[in-house]
């Protein structure tokens, strides 16, 4: 059986859904700023720049890291990301590390090794980890862990060879 992934949970006892309450899970502020610096990373061509602006908002990004345009990363937790060196995610990915639902909402670290490809439009799941050497296909939902070396796609993902 595949390794479920690894998320905190926390009940949410207000009225109304937990995403309703978003403001008392981190600052506004906080927020506002990531929102800014993960938009304006979504399009900057330069990855050099966008490596470092990542840095600055708490991520943990390796030597020689590709971040293809339109990547988005969580706007609540970036700081709960990290990427290996020499690794590519491809156009229009999402890494999520938070999720909102009705009663309760989540969080879990997300962990992306060296030498991994994740192709174009995937969405890879809070309390993920993507071992070294791994390739995600495109159009891919990450929701558990990926082993070292192999090669998963789709919806969700399943092993492929």
């Amino acid at each position: 059986m595949a390794e479920k992934r690894k998320v905190k949970v926390f009940r949410h006892e207000g009225s109304g859904n937990s995403l309703c309450a978003w403001h008392r899970v981190r600052s506004p502020l906080r927020v506002t700023l990531n929102f800014i610096v993960l938009e304006i990373c979504r399009f900057l061509p330069s990855l050099r720049l966008k490596n470092a602006f990542y840095r600055l908002l708490g991520m943990k990004i390796g030597q020689n890291v590709s971040i293809g345009l339109g990547v988005m990363f969580d706007i609540f937790f970036p700081e709960l990301i990290e990427i290996g060196d020499n690794t590519i995610i491809g156009y229009n990915s999402t890494i999520i590390v938070h999720e909102f639902l009705v009663k309760e909402w989540r969080q879990g670290r997300v962990k992306i090794g060296k030498n991994v490809m994740i192709g174009a439009l995937c969405l890879v799941m809070p309390g993920v980890e993507i071992e070294d050497k791994a390739t995600v296909g495109a159009y891919s939902l990450v929701n558990k862990r990926v082993a070292k070396g192999s090669f998963v796609g789709g919806v969700p993902i399943r092993e492929i060879r």
